[in-house]
């Protein structure tokens, strides 16, 4: 599917900035599953510097720098990106989570030395006792990965309730687990904490995921949001997506835009600003199917 997505971010501050610098991932990845074939970026006003290029993580990340002042800073970003169906691997021929962890502790070769990037605590994402607890009822002696990690996808789908009043994105994962509240973005943090305390290599996936309206309503532009999954390392299969605030493996109605070790790594817009006092945010987000596609 090729689909088109539309996604603006405004900043209003209640006293002038003078001077702003921002880091922005808002171009898709170009992956085996997916290609962005346009984006462009609308930035006003118009920064003094703009350059683009890759990250640590090999994301798209852009960056630009305001010098004089403004009351208000608008980023606008349109791009059109084509997603194939992914192939997942059948779950119960993957190899035992227990022989995944030790490969992950023995002389590294190339790939398994960018997965362990994946498997230390991160800005967001902290292991501990209870979290450990908690997934292990999944990862019994000897399961496959990939079937112990669905499952746990599943219990955090099941056992958690979507609320966006619950958290910040500065709410440490033990207390997600304790809440049993979040969003998508806690969801992750919590299932790859889950992960890597059990000495599993997990990685944040930022993107967006294609929705659709309730039967006989238009959709309403503006009305998606970026969304957050993760993903696992598995030998033999590479890395394998799960989306716990959904309950399943991704789509090709999973649009991703970057990766890293939690959300820090990868926040769409990010910078810092001399001035501004008080500020409030505005995000919309539209992602439509392109005709023909």
């Amino acid at each position: 599917m090729k689909y088109r997505i539309d996604h603006t971010t405004t900043y209003v501050y209640s006293t002038p900035v003078a001077l702003s610098h921002n880091q922005v991932h808002l171009v898709p990845r170009n992956s085996e599953r997916q290609e962005c074939h346009v984006s462009r970026q609308h930035i006003h006003p118009t920064p003094s510097v703009v350059r683009s290029g890759q990250d640590f993580f090999g994301n798209n990340a852009g960056f630009f720098m305001i010098e004089h002042p403004h009351r208000e800073l608008t980023v606008i970003s349109q791009s059109v990106v084509e997603v194939a169906k992914p192939t997942w691997p059948e779950s119960a021929s993957t190899p035992a989570w227990e022989a995944v962890r030790d490969a992950l502790r023995r002389p590294l070769d190339e790939t398994t030395l960018d997965a362990r990037l994946y498997v230390f605590e991160s800005p967001l994402v902290k292991m501990s006792k209870e979290v450990r607890e908690y997934a292990a009822p999944s990862f019994r002696p000897e399961r496959p990965l990939v079937e112990a990690v669905a499952e746990l996808t599943t219990r955090i789908f099941r056992e958690f309730k979507y609320d966006p009043a619950a958290t910040a994105i500065s709410t440490p994962t033990l207390d997600v687990l304790r809440l049993r509240r979040g969003v998508c973005q806690d969801f992750a943090h919590l299932q790859i904490a889950c992960l890597r305390s059990l000495g599993l290599a997990a990685r944040y996936v930022s993107g967006y995921l294609v929705t659709d309206p309730p039967a006989g309503q238009p959709k309403l532009v503006g009305a998606d949001a970026s969304h957050a999954w993760l993903a696992v390392w598995c030998p033999g299969s590479g890395w394998v997506d799960f989306d716990p605030t959904n309950g399943c493996l991704p789509s090709d109605r999973h649009i991703t835009i970057a990766w890293g070790r939690d959300y820090s790594d990868v926040s769409p817009v990010k910078g810092v600003v001399l001035g501004g006092g008080m500020h409030t945010l505005r995000i919309a987000v539209d992602v439509s199917p392109v005709n023909g596609s």
